[in-house]
């Protein structure tokens, strides 16, 4: 089980604010953190890993206290068992995948290293250097050499954001198959729904360093009291208006719609808002979130 209660004082777009979150749930589950840029979600990961300290709260992992205020208890990043895997790969540029992996493993196993690199399917390019590689190779890697330290838990900060469609689609995949195969457990931060939806057990929104909302992917995107033949939660992109109507186009998935707003939707709806579209037939309903 982990817990956490943590505060932190921030500055974001808007000015100053504070990053209070309570935050438990069940070992080996994938959580994510779901919310703009700017409300919390990095900065909570680096206070789980050590690299930034809370002002006030605790953190227990699996019956283990990594941080508690009242009791001066802090343990240094090199003493909490945690993957951490960035948007930037962060690897080491002179060392190969291989040495890479051996850097980042604790106990010297060449064997475990050996069998995480035929199971990530980078046996082939253990000599290559991270320049040679692809940035979903690059990603692979980082994701392997998270792995190989055997974590507690396993952060991933946006890791697949910078990466193609395609080949962000495979590496979910893996993340998955990852997550399952060593039995992980692992908090992600994403921006992508369709991501948050395939990859996640939880997930918790987080506005302005407070969570506003947190349950299933379905019950945080999609619960609401609208009865429809279809639902899907996106962004509005743009309003405009076309004689007398208005028009609004919302991102769906890899593809973009236009759906008609009525007079009292322009009064409570923006662009940059995200919202359910629902249609019982004919007639999409869009209902702020």
């Amino acid at each position: 089980m982990i817990r956490l209660s943590v505060t932190k004082k921030l500055s974001g777009a808007e000015g100053p604010f504070d990053l209070s979150v309570d935050l438990s749930f069940s070992s080996e589950s994938l959580v994510t953190l779901y919310g703009k840029s700017g409300s919390g979600k990095t900065t909570l990961l680096r206070i789980l890993a050590g690299l930034e300290k809370p002002e006030n709260g605790y953190i227990e992992v699996n019956d283990q206290v990594w941080f508690n205020s009242s009791a001066k208890i802090n343990l240094p990043p090199q003493k909490r068992k945690v993957g951490l895997v960035f948007q930037d790969y962060a690897l080491f540029p002179t060392m190969t995948i291989m040495e890479n992996l051996q850097f980042a493993q604790g106990k010297k196993e060449q064997r475990k290293i050996n069998d995480l690199l035929e199971l990530t399917g980078l046996a082939e390019l253990r000599e290559r250097y991270p320049s040679t590689l692809s940035g979903g190779q690059q990603q692979r890697v980082a994701l392997a050499r998270a792995i190989i330290r055997e974590p507690a838990i396993l952060l991933l900060d946006e890791p697949l954001s910078a990466l193609d469609q395609n080949t962000r689609t495979i590496l979910q995949d893996e993340i998955l198959k990852f997550h399952k195969r060593f039995g992980l457990t692992t908090i992600l931060v994403s921006h992508d729904k369709q991501e948050v939806f395939k990859l996640s057990d939880s997930v918790a929104m987080i506005e302005c360093g407070k969570i506003t909302r947190q349950g299933t992917p379905l019950e945080v995107f999609l619960d609401r009291t609208t009865s429809n033949k279809f639902s899907f939660a996106s962004t509005i992109l743009s309003i405009r208006k076309v004689d007398c109507i208005y028009l609004a186009v919302i991102g769906a998935g890899n593809e973009i719609v236009e759906v008609v707003l009525s007079e009292s939707d322009i009064e409570t709806l923006r662009v940059g808002d995200e919202v359910l579209v629902a249609s019982k037939a004919f007639n999409p309903i869009v209902v702020k979130l």
